[in-house]
């Protein structure tokens, strides 16, 4: 789909149905409890309040956070506003989800777990997933990996194929 030849209405449909967002900063709305923020992007899709019930609820469980669904941001850590922020994303069941830093405020354990997720969305449930990280075990998760410094990807590594880009040139 050519983005440049569509109306803004359009754009809009293709980020709520097609592009899930992890923000490294949540922006979760604070007034808004956490089933209400998963909640929030579903109300404009068209769906049943069932429907938007049940995917809020299986994203949250997804994430390991559904006893905190009545909690506001405030009263959460910041690993578990990221997780979600995380759920907020894959419960429109995007096809594309773009997840700047999505490990950055979660432990060890829990970050293997969100990665894993990932993964699972991306090899089980064909979802691209476009992850931004400083996090070197992080981004051992992709298939692809683009080492980038001050703006210039300096290498691409494909799976055991790795071969800085002066070399490819």
């Amino acid at each position: 789909v050519d983005l440049r030849a569509l109306a803004d209405h359009q754009l809009a449909d293709i980020r709520l149905s097609q592009i899930g967002f992890v923000f490294q900063s949540f922006n979760l709305l604070p007034a808004l409890t956490i089933f209400e923020n998963v909640a929030w992007p579903l109300e404009f899709s068209g769906l049943s309040k069932a429907s938007v019930r049940e995917r809020v609820h299986d994203s949250l469980v997804r994430v390991g956070i559904a006893e905190r669904a009545q909690r506001y941001p405030s009263e959460l850590s910041g690993g578990e506003q990221q997780r979600a922020a995380i759920a907020r994303a894959i419960a429109t069941r995007p096809t594309i989800l773009l997840a700047d830093e999505p490990t950055g405020s979660l432990d060890s354990r829990t970050g293997r777990l969100v990665l894993d997720l990932l993964r699972t969305l991306n090899k089980s449930e064909m979802v691209t997933v476009l992850m931004v990280t400083h996090n070197a075990f992080a981004a051992t998760y992709g298939d692809r990996t683009l080492e980038m410094r001050d703006g210039v990807i300096e290498r691409d590594i494909r799976g055991d194929d790795s071969q800085s880009v002066e070399e490819k040139s």
